[in-house]
């Protein structure tokens, strides 16, 4: 079965690493300049490296259905630079999974594939999508919603170690982003991680880096640009968060009940 993640992000990720393990066929989507900030967890640096790997499972970059299909015979994830996710047209996915968490439904329809599962809010099953995932920490993280939406976004982030708002890091102005810190630096609130030009961007709190955009990325005033983890040292920044995770089996069951369906 084909699946298309829209999104390479680290909790579409996440989703990629239990369906492939589960002997799905996977293709990703993202933008030609990547986004995201955990890195070492996302499969979108494929796209600005060539290839790349997350827990051993090998991705990379591809530009057109054939190439995508060349992946997944040797058992690679396609990551195609494709916004528009214009790719399905030609490979025709069973599953479209919408993991662009934009908090907002950007072009997803219920008809484009025999099942299409959109990723926390924005989405409402039985209008736009067959399920939606739930993606907010607590109770019903990784929840499958076959009747309605998700809890709406609230602009607050999950609370890890106490902190929620503080442990990210923001773009303070328009520019291009520099990072001066690493994925996995442990820093101290006040510290300088990166500049916007000549704009300097700190920490909020103590913690390690556990994301942070790559050198030369365009930003706008308030990007997430990178998080601080305050639980510090503990933190394995290399491998997929249990966040993920839940979000990545919510999709899995999913999708099995579709095809228990069908038998």
């Amino acid at each position: 079965m084909l699946v298309v993640i829209k999104g390479a992000g680290d909790l579409a990720s996440g989703i990629a690493t239990r369906l492939y393990r589960s002997r799905f066929d996977i293709v990703m989507t993202d933008l030609p300049v990547p986004t995201a900030v955990r890195r070492t967890v996302a499969f979108s640096e494929a796209i600005r490296l060539g290839s790349t790997d997350v827990e051993g499972i090998e991705a990379k970059r591809a530009e057109s259905a054939e190439e995508v299909r060349e992946c997944i015979a040797k058992g690679i994830i396609p990551v195609v630079p494709d916004p528009e996710a214009k790719i399905i047209n030609d490979l025709k996915p069973e599953v479209i999974v919408d993991a662009i968490l934009a908090k907002r439904n950007t072009g997803t329809h219920m008809d484009d594939a025999p099942l299409v599962i959109g990723v926390g809010p924005g989405f409402t099953a039985g209008v736009d999508c067959h399920a939606v995932i739930e993606t907010k920490r607590g109770h019903t993280l990784g929840r499958v919603i076959r009747e309605g939406s998700a809890i709406p976004n609230t602009g607050v982030p999950g609370n890890i170690g106490g902190q929620t708002i503080r442990r990210l890091i923001k773009a303070p102005v328009d520019g291009v982003f520099h990072p001066e810190k690493k994925i996995g630096d442990l820093v101290k609130e006040g510290d300088r991680v990166a500049n916007v030009d000549k704009v300097p961007v700190y920490a909020q709190t103590d913690g390690m880096i556990r994301g942070l955009l790559q050198d030369g990325v365009p930003v706008t005033k308030g990007l997430k640009s990178g998080d601080v983890d305050p639980r510090g040292s503990v933190i394995d920044y290399m491998t997929v968060s249990d966040k993920a995770l839940a979000i990545g089996g919510g999709v899995l069951e999913a999708i099995l009940g579709y095809a228990g369906d069908r038998l």
